[in-house]
């Protein structure tokens, strides 16, 4: 087929991101700019096809064709690939350059549905928790996008998961093995309904912040009330509590879990959170670390961080956790959409990571599943069949 475009604009007050077939729109500043992509006549598959036009034609359809069908190439993959392969021949820039490009040519499919899974995630047992190797993080659902700069992403994500489309995909979580879900205690109420309505199986934990300890304390408590199976002091609430060198209400944190029988985590974004505890005699039943590479484009070496790593020292994070008895989770192995999942799954799963928490939308998860049982096997496991020395805790790690 022959592609023609028409391009027209309106005026619109709000941001939506819509989709109709191969018509998008998208809200730029206070307009709306409509994109229509439509075919024309017939063209033999050997006839040429260089010209501008069936260039943007096709980029067109990549778009129109993910939004409608999936795809899975999008636009910013391609933006990026173009990106780095004009660098490719400069020995200044990322050196992943040349590998993160090779890895987004790649021809384009329907997203993965619930009958190309191969088998249930794999499971293991966490602090006396049986529980998938690779279980849901609840930011995605709860609008933290760790968009960089981007200002309408957030909106967007929340936008994306209605009460309906967050059900759906717990739903689709469960029939893929993972029935554990990491998410912000403000979300009880909405778990609590998926038991009621659905019947689902699901199981949470949370991770709980607050401004100040009452506000930590609460929320505690209520992820209590609410069923979890677990609670985790959130990361940037514990590396703030160490900033300030507020040990004792990470130790009160820690004891108002175990008071109810729970495995108690600390989660960090730096190492020197997970070392000040150590220090202070305070040993979590489980640790939870962002742990990720730097080799991709937007980790800037050298240059200010605005929202783009995570995991600051990978190597010294792996080191300092295998060698500790407690078991952990690695998160943000993805560092936020920026490396691919067969990129950093690996890597995670041979750093010494027992668990993934990976943030996923629905049409991820069956890949996801998929490729992380795949790689966990390949690897042999990675740490995870280290022994883990006799501790002085409630529950058997």
């Amino acid at each position: 087929m022959r592609y023609s475009m028409a391009i027209g604009t309106t005026v619109g007050p709000r941001f939506t991101a819509d989709f109709y077939g191969g018509l998008a729109r998208r809200r730029i500043s206070q307009r709306y700019i409509f994109i229509g992509l439509f075919a024309t006549e017939n063209v033999m598959p050997d006839q040429p096809t260089r010209g501008r036009r069936e260039m943007l034609g096709k980029l067109l359809l990549g778009g129109g064709a993910m939004a409608a069908g999936g795809m899975a190439c999008s636009n910013e993959e391609r933006l990026l690939e173009s990106r780095l392969l004009d660098s490719e021949n400069n020995s200044s820039e990322n050196p992943g350059a040349r590998k993160q490009a090779a890895v987004s040519r790649r021809s384009r499919r329907e997203w993965a549905k619930p009958d190309n899974l191969k088998e249930h995630a794999v499971r293991g047992t966490l602090c006396g928790l049986e529980m998938p190797r690779m279980f849901l993080g609840g930011n995605l659902v709860s609008g933290f996008a760790h968009a960089r700069d981007l200002l309408y992403v957030s909106q967007l994500v929340l936008a994306y998961h209605t009460k309906e489309k967050i059900f759906a995909t717990l739903n689709l979580a469960e029939a893929c093995g993972i029935d554990m879900f990491l998410m912000n205690p403000s979300l009880c109420p909405m778990i609590n309904e998926y038991w009621e309505k659905t019947g689902g199986g699901m199981r949470f934990m949370t991770n709980s912040s607050g401004k100040t300890p009452a506000k930590i304390f609460e929320n505690i408590k209520k992820s209590i009330d609410a069923g979890a199976s677990s609670c985790v002091l959130q990361g940037e609430a514990a590396d703030r509590l160490v900033k300030e060198t507020d040990f004792d209400t990470i130790a009160r944190c820690v004891e108002l879990i175990r008071r109810a029988k729970l495995p108690a985590g600390i989660a960090a974004h730096r190492l020197e959170t997970l070392q000040g505890c150590v220090r202070e005699g305070i040993r979590p039943d489980y640790w939870m670390k962002t742990f990720h590479h730097l080799d991709y484009w937007s980790a800037a070496k050298g240059k200010p961080e605005h929202d783009n790593v995570f995991c600051r020292e990978p190597e010294e994070t792996a080191t300092f956790l295998n060698a500790r008895p407690e078991p952990w989770i690695a998160f943000k192995v993805l560092a936020a959409g920026s490396i691919r999942p067969e990129d950093g799954f690996r890597f995670a799963i041979e750093g010494g990571a027992d668990f993934l928490c990976v943030g996923m939308y629905d049409f991820q998860i069956v890949d996801d599943v998929n490729l992380f049982n795949d790689i966990y096997r390949s690897s042999g496991g990675g740490a995870h069949s280290r022994v883990l020395a006799p501790q002085p805790r409630p529950f058997s790690c």
